[in-house]
């Protein structure tokens, strides 16, 4: 049953995509060749889900049909090979420049986020613990899930590397986080567990720069 809700799911949804006026659900039922009723139930749990969200109305000779349409979230569940460019990219720039050229470019592209995380949440007269925390947290909205950790020195650990297969083929990718760790909180980033490298999470660690 499971297989054949997701099956429905996903034709619905692939139907909505490939009209972006939206659709009634009549047109969704046939379309999808099920029930008004399961079209209804399919709408719910993606509505509450955010995938899909209610339109205008339509003129159908009778009482006007609800359109339903795919929002952005619902337009991002489908499968987007980002990471197949992302490392394009950046073989490209390694092969182009070498090994410095790339961790210099992933520097300067560190530099500019880091401008960005500023506006967002201005740390510079802050006390570094102050600043790892709020780092910490600008990581965790970018999907990390990052937290702060008990040890000697301020860290930070994540358990998701948001580009763990491209650091796994590129480690020197690793150096864009250092870059931005360090250029946020103006203290020295280390990378003392990596899950790139087989560790289980990748923490980092803040000194102040002497």
């Amino acid at each position: 049953m499971n297989e054949v809700f997701g099956r429905s799911r996903k034709a619905l949804l692939r139907y909505l995509l490939r009209h972006k006026a939206g659709a009634a659900i009549d047109e969704l039922a046939q379309a999808v060749r099920v029930t008004r009723t399961a079209v209804r139930q399919h709408l719910a749990s993606l509505l509450r889900d955010g995938l899909v969200a209610t339109g205008a109305t339509r003129a159908s000779g009778g009482r006007p049909q609800q359109l339903y349409l795919l929002t952005g979230e619902g337009k991002e569940a489908f499968p987007r090979h980002y990471s197949w460019f992302a490392q394009l990219l950046v073989e490209g720039i390694e092969k182009e420049h070498g090994t410095g050229g790339l961790r210099a470019r992933l520097g300067r592209i560190a530099a500019t986020v880091v401008v960005q995380l500023k506006r967002q949440r201005p740390v510079d007269h802050a006390a570094l613990a102050n600043k790892v925390q709020a780092l910490s947290e600008l990581m965790d909205d970018l999907g990390y899930d990052a937290r702060t950790a008990q040890d000697a020195a301020p860290t930070i650990e994540a358990d998701n590397c948001v580009f763990h297969e491209l650091a796994m083929r590129n480690p020197e990718v690793c150096q864009f986080d250092l870059a931005l760790l360090s250029g946020y909180t103006g203290a020295k980033a280390e990378l003392t567990e990596c899950m790139a490298r087989g560790g289980h999470v990748c923490r980092f660690r803040f000194a102040p720069r002497k």
